[in-house]
């Protein structure tokens, strides 16, 4: 499609999607079953809430789909401003939703050991409660090595954002913050053997920054678009003669 406006608006509702499908999925389903550092709570909380877990599953594979048709759309957005570094942050976009697809994997092996099937009777209850959270840890650092993608993602189209002269800079601005958030408690997650002592800190220096940079740019895209006066349009022809935004 080669409307700016109505790009825009695809872009603002896959974000929209992803924001619902994750918020449900992590906070509602994964951190409402998980009991931290007791195994055999969490198993039996999974156990118990099959059909919850597999939603929040579901919620995950839609979060993905939608980061692909997002990463599309705001490479087209902003290819304009610069063709190579728009199409590098779609790529990086596209390796985060890759990583996160390979830990989904991780929650599916969850449901195997859920599942009762009669193969796992060998095994005592205390080891499939101990597979359970390995599960859990294998798909939360999986999770943390694609936010990594995700956080260089942010700062190149936040850069973008501020250069474009047709999106609020204050845009680009929040989500090079938003950025520096996730790569910090990313980083610090893998480097500091005391993380846990402080996870709450580094959480909400991902949290704030990344819920406001990315809901302020939802809103953007939904409420008002990309703007497509002649003077902007010119401005996108000189830039790229061949994206027409008509």
């Amino acid at each position: 499609m080669n409307s700016f406006k109505h790009l825009s608006k695809i872009a603002g509702v896959g974000y929209l999607i992803i924001f619902i499908t994750g918020i449900f999925a992590n906070f509602f389903v994964l951190q409402q079953l998980t009991v931290p550092g007791d195994a055999a709570a969490t198993a039996n909380n999974i156990s118990n809430s099959g059909f919850l877990f597999r939603t929040g599953i579901l919620g995950f594979i839609i979060m993905v789909v939608f980061d692909v048709i997002l990463a599309w759309a705001l490479y087209l957005l902003l290819s304009p401003v610069n063709r190579q570094l728009s199409l590098l942050a779609a790529w990086l976009r596209l390796v985060n939703a890759t990583i996160f697809g390979v830990a989904l994997f991780q929650l599916f092996g969850i449901l195997k050991i859920s599942s009762g099937a009669d193969y796992l009777q060998a095994a005592d209850a205390g080891q499939l409660d101990t597979q359970v959270m390995l599960h859990l840890d294998a798909f939360n650092h999986t999770w943390l090595i694609g936010l990594v993608f995700f956080g260089i993602h942010l700062s190149i189209l936040g850069y973008l954002i501020f250069k474009s002269g047709y999106m609020p800079r204050i845009l680009g601005l929040l989500l090079i913050v938003a950025s520096a958030g996730y790569l910090t408690d990313s980083f610090a997650n893998f480097l500091m053997p005391n993380y846990n002592d402080y996870k709450e800190v580094f959480s909400m220096a991902v949290i704030l920054p990344g819920v406001i940079g990315e809901l302020m740019l939802t809103l953007w895209l939904l409420l008002k678009g990309v703007k497509t006066q002649a003077r902007q349009e010119e401005l996108f022809l000189k830039r790229d003669p061949f994206l027409d935004p008509a």
